[in-house]
């Protein structure tokens, strides 16, 4: 969000008492008729730590001569993001919000060991059918230098939203099957374990019947750094761009398979589906060598 010029640093974690609080003093705290989200922007300074990061690419898929997956500095902002939207300035409950979209860019190859100092923000508001969306958006830096951007989209279901327009990922083509998948029960807890992300949803039964779910359903970053995983070559990688969009819930215990079409020059379009094909989950775009001086960062300001 342009114009703002104050940025805090942030670098102890949240407590279990500080989540729980300020997810109440959300859901207690009316919406207001005409929201405005807070100009902030969270800082911390965070260390590729070699074991936590093997434990999360065990995890997701990645071997190890992957290196650092693309997705990992997306979970050292996640205390960053839900330090902002638990803060009593911001206009929504965290607890409800949908995970929409995500966008990741990197400019460099990421190594174990080396330092970046994260910088999260607050994007404007954005247009959906089925609720208000907004944008928190991450820029990684090493040395002074840009080396990776990631942005998130959040919905507040309710009235259709108002705002700049959502990014949409058109309709695939026909794809073949590359990969089937089976997610187990317990993957909702031993994914908060390496990403801090302990959303009930995806770790207690209970809590995932709470909010209408049958039973608990994968992290949706999950599912989009096991696509990458499996997408990417076996090497670092240096330049890349992968956007995705969660359209339905993973059900753990569920059979689901990843299909991509055959890869245009750099870009190739995938899909996380059903086995039986008739829903989709996840569509995505992987860009193994975006050219971004000619594409400039699209992440929502205003």
């Amino acid at each position: 969000m342009t114009g703002n010029n104050v940025v805090e640093r942030f670098d102890a974690p949240l407590s279990g008492l500080a989540v729980v609080g300020g997810a109440v003093r959300g859901l207690l705290r009316k919406t207001p008729a005409q929201p405005v989200l807070p100009r902030r922007a969270l800082q911390r300074e965070v260390v590729l730590e070699p074991e936590v990061i093997d434990a999360y690419a065990r995890l997701c898929g990645f071997s190890s001569e992957q290196g650092v997956p693309i997705t990992w500095p997306h979970i050292l902002s996640f205390p960053l993001q839900m330090r902002i939207m638990l803060g009593a300035d911001f206009p929504y409950p965290a607890v409800g919000l949908v995970h929409v979209h995500n966008r990741i860019r990197q400019m460099a190859r990421l190594e174990a060991g080396q330092r970046l100092i994260l910088t999260t923000r607050v994007g404007p508001l954005l247009a959906h059918d089925k609720g208000q969306a907004f944008a928190l958006t991450t820029e990684a830096t090493r040395d002074g230098q840009t080396v990776w951007e990631g942005q998130s989209l959040y919905l507040k279901l309710g009235p259709k939203g108002q705002g700049a327009p959502m990014p949409v990922l058109n309709d695939q083509p026909v794809a073949s099957v590359l990969e089937t998948w089976s997610p187990a029960p317990d993957l909702g807890r031993r994914y908060a374990a390496v990403s801090g992300d302990a959303n009930p949803i995806h770790t207690s039964g209970i809590g995932a019947r709470l909010f209408g779910f049958r039973r608990p359903i994968a992290h949706g970053m999950w599912t989009k750094a096991r696509a990458i995983a499996a997408l990417s070559p076996q090497a670092p990688l240096e330049t890349a761009e992968v956007e995705a969009s969660f359209r339905s819930p993973v059900f753990l215990g569920d059979t689901i398979v990843l299909q991509a079409a055959p890869p245009i020059r750099t870009i190739t379009l995938f899909e996380v589906r059903d086995m039986a094909g008739a829903r989709t989950h996840m569509r995505g775009r992987l860009n193994l060598s975006p050219d971004f001086s000619s594409s400039p960062s699209e992440a929502p300001s205003s």
